[in-house]
């Protein structure tokens, strides 16, 4: 997945730190909306600079779309697996327990979620590549 970020520093060893706006599904029309309180925000990250691109300058990045998929599954798909496990698995009990045994095995299906948030974050496992100046 390529975008468009600002490099904000450089770091040693042929790194620098970008900053990405931050996107939502709904297409960034503000003017008209304003409701989702996400204007204006980014997320910072570590790329490979490999163009030697200079604090201030629009790049364009690449990030790994192998490894967003996987956290895609953990984060998105894995909490509504769970649920319905959760759900169908206690079949004999009534229906107020088969909700609270669901939702109770959706939040703990987040548990990989945090694990592998704090192992990125320890081991920059989610790092962008600046391909060329914007």
């Amino acid at each position: 997945m390529t975008q468009i970020a600002t490099v904000e520093r450089l770091l040693d060893g042929g790194y620098a730190e970008i900053s990405v706006p931050r996107k939502t599904a709904c297409g960034h029309d503000c003017e008209e909306c304003a409701g989702c309180g996400v204007t204006g925000q980014a997320v910072r990250a570590k790329a490979k600079n490999d163009v030697g691109a200079k604090p201030g300058e629009k790049v364009v990045v690449e990030s790994s779309t192998k490894k967003l998929f996987g956290v895609i599954a953990l984060v998105y798909v894995l909490p509504i697996v769970c649920f319905l496990l959760g759900y169908f698995l206690s079949e004999g009990l009534g229906e107020n327990w088969r909700y609270a045994i669901a939702v109770a095995a959706a939040a703990l299906s987040l548990i990989p979620s945090v694990v592998y948030d704090r192992y990125a974050r320890r081991h920059d496992s989610l790092t962008y590549r600046i391909l060329r100046l914007f």
